[in-house]
């Protein structure tokens, strides 16, 4: 298990992470794990230490990461569902640039239990399919109460039996299309994703534009949060949290911590960018960036919040661009870092609802991503608006 990263080469597990037992014990096979960003650190897909994941509709353009493997293989048809991380939307962001379906459920839905740790406040872990349907089915089955493991989790977490809870009749359901999750998208986005509300309305949802200003605020409160605070747990902390009361998987812990001291050379730029802020805003400001963003994050949270209390569901575009092209053999240090594509997607990290991205359509032969945010562990609601999007788009 790398992690992307010849931090963690040769580290070998000795158990699995609570969804890979869940995985295993309903059935499911697995084939082999799939490649993702450097310590996952990254939202494009040229940074894992062995190789750039192309995307499957044009081996030229980024796949989006962090969870890069999992959403072209998933894409490509090579396996039928993956597991993504996300902590800035790592697994929407491969889900909108490979066409697929993917969601970051609720924060403590799902155990993150046994998974290596970017930011306690920040880790998801949600499936990627190929379809709504497979999307519900793997979270029926990888959601629920660890047991006490993961203090993510309230105890009282109810599952419900989500892939036959879907239903293509949105009939009374009320969407709102924020009108920030547009702003500096490119032309192309916006025409595909305006143009697909069709799609809601002809299932029989109402779907009416509302408006959110504090959702373009909310991109810079998530950058204090995800490079100070990865900083310190990701690298300091080796892969695990610190004054965390939940389990610890002290075994890589030790290599990461191991590889960090001998290996950390090796690294991608983005990675020791995050380091180096971490460290400076540390010893200089004693991460006041840090707490100050974590205490806005209430406000950002109480604002969706305010706009899901009229509406189901919000949506938007995932991403503001269509897919980016890899970088060329021997860029320089400036055009890899000049990538930043956490547009829509990071807020939503912050205040923990659920969040999934979907195929809203094509733009130029690309996919372009819809993104449907709903309440807090009201992942029945999202599900059943993708489903009902999903086969009016498919008719």
């Amino acid at each position: 298990m790398m992690n992307g990263s010849r931090v963690l080469e040769g580290y070998m597990p000795e158990f699995d992470a609570t969804v890979v037992t869940r995985i295993l014990d309903a059935g499911g096979r697995v084939l082999g794990k799939t490649a993702v960003e450097d310590l996952c650190f990254d939202a494009r897909s040229d940074t894992n230490s062995k190789m750039p994941i192309l995307n499957p509709y044009d081996g030229t353009l980024s796949a989006g990461g962090s969870s890069s493997g999992s959403a072209a293989l998933v894409a490509g048809g090579q396996i039928d569902m993956a597991l993504g991380g996300d902590q800035g939307g790592s697994i929407r962001i491969p889900a909108a640039w490979c066409g697929i379906v993917g969601l970051k459920p609720t924060w403590g839905l799902v155990p993150y239990t046994g998974a290596s740790s970017v930011q306690p406040f920040l880790d998801h872990l949600g499936p990627m399919t190929r379809t709504v349907e497979d999307c519900a089915l793997l979270l029926e089955v990888i959601a629920g109460y660890d047991d006490g493991l993961d203090p993510r989790q309230p105890p009282n977490i109810v599952v419900p039996e989500y892939s036959k809870l879907l239903t293509a009749d949105l009939t009374g359901m009320k969407v709102g299309l924020v009108k920030e999750g547009f702003d500096k998208c490119d032309n192309h986005i916006v025409s595909t994703v305006r143009s697909a509300k069709q799609y809601f309305e002809a299932a029989g949802a109402t779907v009416e534009e509302t408006s959110i200003p504090m959702h373009i605020t909310g991109r810079k409160i998530g950058v204090a949060i995800l490079f100070e605070g990865c900083s310190e747990n990701a690298l300091n902390a080796g892969g695990t949290a610190f004054g965390f009361p939940g389990f610890y998987p002290t075994s890589m812990q030790q290599a990461t911590a191991r590889g960090i001291r001998t290996h950390f050379n090796d690294v991608s730029h983005p990675v020791k960018i995050m380091a180096l802020l971490g460290e400076y805003t540390k010893q200089r400001y004693n991460h006041i960036h840090y707490a100050k963003a974590m205490n806005c994050s209430r406000l950002l949270r109480k604002a969706y919040d305010d706009a899901l209390a009229n509406y189901d569901v919000i949506v938007m575009p995932t991403m503001r661009t269509l897919q980016s092209e890899l970088p060329k053999k021997g860029a320089s240090i400036q055009e890899n870092l000049n990538k930043s594509v956490l547009h829509n997607a990071s807020q939503f990290n912050l205040t923990h609802h659920p969040a999934l991205s979907i195929n809203a359509g094509f733009a130029g032969g690309l996919p372009v991503g819809l993104m449907i945010v709903g309440k807090h562990f009201d992942e029945v609601t999202v599900l059943k608006a993708a489903y009902g999007f999903e086969k009016k788009r498919d008719e």
